[in-house]
Protein backbone atom coordinates (compact mmCIF):
# COMPACT_ATOMS: atom_id res chain seq x y z
CA UNK A 1 0.00 0.00 0.00
CA UNK A 2 1.31 3.60 -0.80
CA UNK A 3 1.97 5.77 1.79
CA UNK A 4 0.19 9.42 1.76
CA UNK A 5 2.32 12.13 0.67
CA UNK A 6 3.19 14.60 3.26
CA UNK A 7 2.24 18.04 2.04
CA UNK A 8 5.46 20.14 1.31
CA UNK A 9 6.82 22.85 4.01
CA UNK A 10 5.48 26.23 2.62
CA UNK A 11 8.59 28.38 1.44
CA UNK A 12 10.11 31.03 3.54
CA UNK A 13 9.78 34.26 3.08
CA UNK A 14 12.58 36.14 3.33
CA UNK A 15 12.81 40.16 2.93
CA UNK A 16 14.43 41.81 -0.42
CA UNK A 17 18.10 42.47 -0.46
CA UNK A 18 19.12 46.41 0.77
CA UNK A 19 22.16 47.86 -0.62
CA UNK A 20 23.16 51.03 1.14
CA UNK A 21 25.91 53.23 0.61
CA UNK A 22 28.20 54.06 3.52
CA UNK A 23 30.56 56.94 4.29
CA UNK A 24 34.28 56.28 3.20
CA UNK A 25 35.06 58.31 6.91
CA UNK A 26 33.33 56.09 8.68
CA UNK A 27 34.90 52.86 7.93
CA UNK A 28 37.81 51.10 10.37
CA UNK A 29 41.71 51.13 9.39
CA UNK A 30 42.10 47.87 7.68
CA UNK A 31 45.55 48.32 8.44
CA UNK A 32 48.14 50.64 10.22
CA UNK A 33 51.99 50.70 10.17
CA UNK A 34 54.13 48.33 11.99
CA UNK A 35 55.72 50.23 15.16
CA UNK A 36 59.42 49.66 15.51
CA UNK A 37 59.65 47.31 17.54
CA UNK A 38 57.23 45.28 15.78
CA UNK A 39 59.18 45.73 12.80
CA UNK A 40 62.14 43.99 14.41
CA UNK A 41 60.36 41.10 15.32
CA UNK A 42 58.85 40.41 11.91
CA UNK A 43 61.89 40.71 10.22
CA UNK A 44 64.91 37.26 10.89
CA UNK A 45 68.28 39.45 9.72
CA UNK A 46 67.04 42.42 11.99
CA UNK A 47 66.42 39.85 15.05
CA UNK A 48 69.72 38.31 14.55
CA UNK A 49 71.44 41.39 14.25
CA UNK A 50 70.26 42.89 17.36
CA UNK A 51 71.43 39.40 18.92
CA UNK A 52 74.71 40.24 17.60
CA UNK A 53 75.43 43.18 18.89
CA UNK A 54 73.76 42.72 21.83
CA UNK A 55 76.53 39.81 22.73
CA UNK A 56 78.96 42.25 21.28
CA UNK A 57 77.85 44.80 23.62
CA UNK A 58 78.38 42.47 26.38
CA UNK A 59 81.81 41.22 25.38
CA UNK A 60 82.97 44.87 25.14
CA UNK A 61 81.89 45.74 28.62
CA UNK A 62 83.01 42.43 30.24
CA UNK A 63 86.46 42.92 28.81
CA UNK A 64 86.69 46.34 29.93
CA UNK A 65 85.44 45.79 33.53
CA UNK A 66 88.05 42.51 33.51
CA UNK A 67 90.18 45.04 32.23
CA UNK A 68 93.50 42.21 31.30
CA UNK A 69 94.12 42.01 27.76
CA UNK A 70 95.75 39.26 28.43
CA UNK A 71 92.95 36.96 29.21
CA UNK A 72 90.16 38.55 27.37
CA UNK A 73 90.92 41.51 25.03
CA UNK A 74 87.94 43.65 24.40
CA UNK A 75 85.60 43.87 21.43
CA UNK A 76 86.88 46.93 19.97
CA UNK A 77 90.29 45.70 20.36
CA UNK A 78 89.80 42.84 18.95
CA UNK A 79 87.91 44.10 15.14
CA UNK A 80 90.90 46.58 15.36
CA UNK A 81 93.75 43.71 14.70
CA UNK A 82 91.36 42.01 12.39
CA UNK A 83 91.10 44.91 9.98
CA UNK A 84 94.55 44.94 10.25
CA UNK A 85 95.54 41.41 9.77
CA UNK A 86 92.67 41.55 6.81
CA UNK A 87 94.63 45.27 5.09
CA UNK A 88 97.86 43.49 5.90
CA UNK A 89 97.55 40.96 3.49
CA UNK A 90 98.47 38.13 6.49
CA UNK A 91 94.62 36.67 7.38
CA UNK A 92 93.53 36.41 3.53
CA UNK A 93 95.80 34.25 2.56
CA UNK A 94 95.30 31.75 5.19
CA UNK A 95 91.43 32.27 5.04
CA UNK A 96 91.88 30.99 1.66
CA UNK A 97 94.22 27.74 2.48
CA UNK A 98 91.93 26.84 5.32
CA UNK A 99 88.63 26.70 2.65
CA UNK A 100 90.65 25.14 -0.34
CA UNK A 101 91.18 22.28 2.28
CA UNK A 102 87.63 22.52 3.52
CA UNK A 103 85.87 22.54 0.21
CA UNK A 104 88.42 19.44 -1.02
CA UNK A 105 87.47 17.70 2.33
CA UNK A 106 84.09 18.10 1.93
CA UNK A 107 83.36 17.40 -1.46
CA UNK A 108 85.12 14.26 -1.20
CA UNK A 109 82.68 13.36 1.52
CA UNK A 110 79.28 14.21 0.19
CA UNK A 111 80.14 12.19 -3.05
CA UNK A 112 81.26 8.97 -0.83
CA UNK A 113 77.92 9.62 1.18
CA UNK A 114 76.18 9.96 -1.98
CA UNK A 115 77.40 6.26 -3.51
CA UNK A 116 77.07 4.37 0.48
CA UNK A 117 73.51 6.23 0.54
CA UNK A 118 72.66 4.99 -2.96
CA UNK A 119 73.98 1.59 -2.51
CA UNK A 120 71.97 1.56 0.91
CA UNK A 121 68.99 2.58 -0.71
CA UNK A 122 68.63 0.16 -4.07
CA UNK A 123 70.34 -3.19 -2.21
CA UNK A 124 69.81 -4.49 1.29
CA UNK A 125 73.11 -5.70 1.46
CA UNK A 126 73.78 -1.70 1.24
CA UNK A 127 71.66 -0.39 3.44
CA UNK A 128 73.13 -3.03 6.19
CA UNK A 129 77.21 -2.04 5.05
CA UNK A 130 76.06 1.63 6.10
CA UNK A 131 73.80 0.97 8.88
CA UNK A 132 77.03 -1.11 10.26
CA UNK A 133 79.59 1.79 9.27
CA UNK A 134 77.51 4.57 10.84
CA UNK A 135 77.72 2.80 13.95
CA UNK A 136 81.36 2.46 13.67
CA UNK A 137 82.71 5.36 12.84
CA UNK A 138 79.85 8.01 13.85
CA UNK A 139 80.76 8.31 17.25
CA UNK A 140 84.63 8.19 16.47
CA UNK A 141 86.09 11.97 16.81
CA UNK A 142 87.71 12.95 13.44
CA UNK A 143 90.68 14.76 15.42
CA UNK A 144 91.31 11.79 16.82
CA UNK A 145 92.45 10.21 13.92
CA UNK A 146 94.90 12.90 12.92
CA UNK A 147 98.00 11.16 13.93
CA UNK A 148 96.94 7.87 12.05
CA UNK A 149 96.71 10.55 9.23
CA UNK A 150 100.04 11.91 9.59
CA UNK A 151 101.80 8.69 9.85
CA UNK A 152 99.78 7.55 6.80
CA UNK A 153 99.74 10.52 4.30
CA UNK A 154 102.98 12.43 6.39
CA UNK A 155 102.83 16.35 5.89
CA UNK A 156 100.70 16.61 3.12
CA UNK A 157 97.06 18.42 2.51
CA UNK A 158 95.91 14.68 2.37
CA UNK A 159 96.20 13.88 6.02
CA UNK A 160 93.79 17.63 6.22
CA UNK A 161 91.18 15.82 3.79
CA UNK A 162 91.29 12.36 5.38
CA UNK A 163 90.15 13.92 8.53
CA UNK A 164 87.52 16.35 7.42
CA UNK A 165 86.57 13.15 4.60
CA UNK A 166 85.31 11.69 8.06
CA UNK A 167 83.27 14.28 9.93
CA UNK A 168 81.38 14.58 6.56
CA UNK A 169 80.37 11.58 5.56
CA UNK A 170 78.96 9.77 8.41
CA UNK A 171 76.29 13.01 9.38
CA UNK A 172 75.41 13.40 5.62
CA UNK A 173 75.04 9.85 4.78
CA UNK A 174 72.91 9.05 7.74
CA UNK A 175 70.89 12.27 7.68
CA UNK A 176 70.19 11.63 3.82
CA UNK A 177 69.60 7.62 4.57
CA UNK A 178 67.12 8.44 7.35
CA UNK A 179 65.57 11.03 5.05
CA UNK A 180 65.19 8.16 2.23
CA UNK A 181 63.58 5.64 4.43
CA UNK A 182 60.76 8.31 5.77
CA UNK A 183 59.58 8.91 2.10
CA UNK A 184 56.07 8.00 1.46
CA UNK A 185 55.32 4.41 0.00
CA UNK A 186 52.71 6.86 -2.32
CA UNK A 187 55.65 8.40 -3.82
CA UNK A 188 57.53 5.38 -4.18
CA UNK A 189 54.85 4.08 -6.18
CA UNK A 190 54.45 6.84 -8.32
CA UNK A 191 58.24 6.47 -9.39
CA UNK A 192 57.94 2.82 -9.79
CA UNK A 193 54.78 2.97 -12.11
CA UNK A 194 56.51 5.53 -13.92
CA UNK A 195 59.29 2.97 -14.50
CA UNK A 196 61.95 4.69 -12.75
CA UNK A 197 64.49 2.56 -11.56
CA UNK A 198 68.17 2.53 -9.81
CA UNK A 199 69.69 6.16 -10.01
CA UNK A 200 66.99 7.71 -12.19
CA UNK A 201 64.26 6.86 -9.12
CA UNK A 202 66.85 8.52 -6.57
CA UNK A 203 67.54 11.34 -8.44
CA UNK A 204 63.92 11.90 -9.51
CA UNK A 205 62.06 10.77 -7.11
CA UNK A 206 64.04 10.03 -3.28
CA UNK A 207 66.31 13.16 -3.01
CA UNK A 208 63.27 15.92 -3.53
CA UNK A 209 61.11 13.85 -0.80
CA UNK A 210 63.79 14.12 1.22
CA UNK A 211 65.45 17.02 0.18
CA UNK A 212 65.05 18.89 3.76
CA UNK A 213 67.13 15.61 5.73
CA UNK A 214 69.78 15.85 3.13
CA UNK A 215 70.03 19.66 3.86
CA UNK A 216 70.33 18.95 7.38
CA UNK A 217 72.99 16.69 6.76
CA UNK A 218 75.21 18.76 5.03
CA UNK A 219 74.64 21.61 7.30
CA UNK A 220 75.85 19.37 9.85
CA UNK A 221 78.67 17.61 8.30
CA UNK A 222 79.79 21.97 7.27
CA UNK A 223 79.63 22.21 10.89
CA UNK A 224 81.66 18.83 11.72
CA UNK A 225 84.17 19.70 8.91
CA UNK A 226 84.90 23.35 9.94
CA UNK A 227 85.36 22.77 13.36
CA UNK A 228 87.79 19.96 12.70
CA UNK A 229 89.68 21.81 10.25
CA UNK A 230 90.56 24.69 12.49
CA UNK A 231 91.51 21.58 15.36
CA UNK A 232 93.34 19.94 13.18
CA UNK A 233 95.02 22.65 11.74
CA UNK A 234 96.06 23.81 15.65
CA UNK A 235 98.40 21.06 15.18
CA UNK A 236 99.37 20.25 11.01
CA UNK A 237 99.80 24.01 10.79
CA UNK A 238 102.62 24.13 13.70
CA UNK A 239 103.90 20.99 12.39
CA UNK A 240 104.53 21.86 9.13
CA UNK A 241 105.65 25.40 9.82
CA UNK A 242 102.31 26.68 7.76
CA UNK A 243 98.60 26.51 7.19
CA UNK A 244 95.66 28.34 7.82
CA UNK A 245 93.67 30.24 10.27
CA UNK A 246 94.12 27.11 12.94
CA UNK A 247 98.01 28.24 12.16
CA UNK A 248 96.75 32.06 12.35
CA UNK A 249 95.66 31.60 15.95
CA UNK A 250 98.12 28.98 17.38
CA UNK A 251 101.37 31.20 16.10
CA UNK A 252 100.12 34.33 17.25
CA UNK A 253 98.90 32.67 21.04
CA UNK A 254 102.97 31.36 20.62
CA UNK A 255 104.02 35.38 20.59
CA UNK A 256 100.90 36.57 22.93
CA UNK A 257 99.41 38.47 20.54
CA UNK A 258 96.20 37.51 21.97
CA UNK A 259 93.85 40.10 19.62
CA UNK A 260 95.04 38.25 16.89
CA UNK A 261 94.09 34.91 18.30
CA UNK A 262 90.76 36.60 18.98
CA UNK A 263 90.84 37.66 16.03
CA UNK A 264 91.34 34.57 14.26
CA UNK A 265 88.40 32.94 15.95
CA UNK A 266 86.23 36.31 14.76
CA UNK A 267 86.99 35.11 11.35
CA UNK A 268 86.20 31.63 12.01
CA UNK A 269 82.69 33.07 13.51
CA UNK A 270 82.08 35.37 10.39
CA UNK A 271 82.70 32.57 7.54
CA UNK A 272 80.17 30.45 9.72
CA UNK A 273 77.67 33.05 9.55
CA UNK A 274 77.93 33.54 6.09
CA UNK A 275 77.96 29.68 5.13
CA UNK A 276 74.97 29.46 7.74
CA UNK A 277 72.50 32.10 6.83
CA UNK A 278 73.43 33.00 3.13
CA UNK A 279 74.87 29.82 1.03
CA UNK A 280 72.54 27.77 3.13
CA UNK A 281 69.67 29.60 3.55
CA UNK A 282 69.34 30.29 -0.08
CA UNK A 283 69.41 26.93 -0.98
CA UNK A 284 66.61 26.54 1.07
CA UNK A 285 64.80 29.12 0.22
CA UNK A 286 64.81 27.90 -3.44
CA UNK A 287 63.90 24.74 -2.87
CA UNK A 288 62.10 23.31 0.07
CA UNK A 289 60.53 26.47 1.20
CA UNK A 290 59.72 27.20 -2.64
CA UNK A 291 58.59 23.35 -2.21
CA UNK A 292 56.18 23.94 0.45
CA UNK A 293 57.99 21.69 2.89
CA UNK A 294 59.09 24.33 5.25
CA UNK A 295 57.16 26.91 6.72
CA UNK A 296 59.06 28.99 8.74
Amino acid sequence: MRAPERPSAPLAVRPERLATTVDAANLAVAEKPLSAWETIAANAVLRKTFIIVLLAAIWELYARHLDNPLLLPTFTATVQAFVAALLGGTLLPMVWTSLRELLVGYGAGIVIAAILTTLATTTRLGSDFLETLTAMFNPLPAIALLPLALIWFGLTPLSLSFVLIHSVLWPVALNTHSGFVSVSPTLRMVGKNYGLRSLRYVALILIPAAFPSILTGLKIGWAFAWRTLIAAELIFGVQAGSGGLGWFIVNNKNILDIPNVFAGLLTVIIIGLLVENVIFRTVETRTIRRWGMATS
